[in-house]
């Protein structure tokens, strides 16, 4: 039987919104993972509630060994600790909105009873809409502004998803736990997205080395352009300075290990492999007008500065 969900506090706000995202198969950039711990770090939220493990994940598959098993520490025999799954919900108020963060691990099984569970979460709290988080690797440039693909619940939704420069997706294949979140809540007639970003992996064809060397484990770029959207969706005044900094960081980074590749194998054309997928790439920056004013303003006073 699937554990219960357990609220032991309900704060209401005259807005609610919900952010999720797990440890799970699209979770490319740590964007699914990694982003909705920040979000608790950077807003201060408070932890309000969790779904339990139980019914919900395998022990082991015969053939996988170690891949599902909890990973236990032991101290000269002593188990110190042992790994579970989490599913947690996080609150803080966000200047009359209140921001619900889910971090959870996509389950093995029952999931038809984990989805209800977060939506049941997101009804009892007033949730005006869901947004769930995932990423995708892919060849992209890494110093471009990352593609977000959008999927949405309710039809009305288009035109408004339009405004935030995203793709729409015409994949078809297995799913997602976030795209299966938006598939429940429209059954339920409840507002319902999915952001999945596109991070860059390079695979020059020749090395198994220069492939996984080159691809991006935690991508703040594409967590800076997803926490931009929901600013500007919701109003929730999410500090982006700091993303913003470690985007930057990032794509020297990258810089930097280019230049190594160049240098310490030339038969990999690198630059050619670069310059031709830059060229074939379709970039849709998402640039609302304060943020350009915003931008602005801040060459202005730094040029005054100078």
């Amino acid at each position: 039987m699937a554990a219960p969900l357990n609220l032991w506090e309900r704060p209401q706000a005259q807005e609610t919104v919900l952010i999720a995202g797990w440890e799970q198969w699209a979770d490319a950039g740590s964007i699914s993972s990694g982003l909705p711990r920040y979000l608790i770090e950077q807003t201060d939220a408070r932890k309000i509630g969790e779904i339990g493990p139980d019914g919900y994940y395998l022990f082991q598959i015969p053939g996988t060994h170690h891949l599902l098993r909890p990973v236990v520490k032991l101290d000269d025999g002593l188990v110190r600790s042992m790994s579970t799954p989490v599913n947690e919900f996080f609150y803080a108020d966000r200047g009359g909105v209140g921001l619900l963060i889910f971090a959870g691990d996509e389950p093995h099984m029952n999931e038809d009873a984990y989805a209800d569970a977060i939506l049941d979460a997101a009804e009892q709290m007033g949730v005006r809409r869901v947004v769930s988080l995932g990423g995708v690797y892919g060849a992209m440039p890494y110093d471009k502004e990352r593609s977000v693909s959008c999927s949405y619940s309710l039809a009305h939704m288009k035109d408004e998803m339009e405004n935030y420069a995203v793709r729409f997706s015409n994949y078809e294949g297995g799913t997602t736990i976030s795209t299966f979140l938006i598939h429940k809540a429209a059954q339920r007639e409840m507002e319902a997205i999915s952001l999945h970003g596109f991070v860059p992996a390079y695979d020059f064809g020749q090395s198994s080395f220069a492939a996984q060397g080159l691809r991006i484990e935690n991508d703040f770029k594409a967590w800076y352009d997803i926490v931009r959207r929901i600013n500007h969706m919701f109003g929730v005044g999410i500090d982006v300075s700091k993303l913003r900094e470690q985007a930057d960081e990032l794509v020297a980074s990258m810089e930097g290990q280019i230049d190594e590749l160049v240098r310490d194998m030339p038969q990999l054309n690198v630059r050619t492999y670069l310059a031709e997928m830059s060229k074939e790439f379709v970039e849709r920056p998402f640039m609302p007008l304060d943020d350009v004013w915003e931008e602005g303003l801040g060459d202005i006073f730094g040029d005054l500065e100078d």
